[in-house]
């Protein structure tokens, strides 16, 4: 499975000495449940199998390894990302998890559009600053109605 991977390297959910702290974006929701989630050198919410909260992640953890960015509406990725080859050929699958992935993403993207377009402009302001950030073969943004 592509995410797999995710609990072993974790590379996303740990910051390098000498990086400053990250401040994950929450969304207007996700404030009220979480307040502020800082990761200074390792997240807090990262367990032996990967984030603790699970299907709870705050989105802006659920987007990564892409980055959205609300004026193009374009999706980026981190260069960083182990995931990336193997998530952008698998674009091309029909079915494939990184299609079921952008496809759930885009739909959170469309929402936060409506009701927290702040999140989208603040997650994309960070991601830009922190990541190596890279278009994504598949860029554009799917209109509301079109899948």
């Amino acid at each position: 499975m592509l995410f797999d991977n995710c609990a072993q390297c974790q590379r996303c959910c740990n910051i390098d000495p000498g990086y400053p702290s990250l401040e994950v974006t929450l969304t207007a929701q996700e404030r009220k449940v979480h307040g502020s989630i800082c990761i200074e050198t390792r997240c807090e919410l990262l367990g032996d199998k990967g984030c603790t909260l699970g299907s709870k992640k705050p989105l802006s953890c659920e987007i990564y390894p892409l980055s959205y960015d609300p004026k193009t509406r374009t999706f980026l990725f981190d260069q960083d990302c182990p995931l990336m080859p193997e998530y952008q050929r698998q674009l091309d699958e029909p079915g494939s998890e990184a299609l079921a992935h952008l496809s759930r993403i885009t739909e959170a993207v469309h929402l936060h559009e409506k009701i927290d377009p702040k999140f989208l402009r603040s997650n994309f302001a960070i991601d830009n600053d922190y990541f190596d950030l890279q278009p994504l073969v598949t860029a554009s943004v799917p209109k509301e109605g079109t899948r």
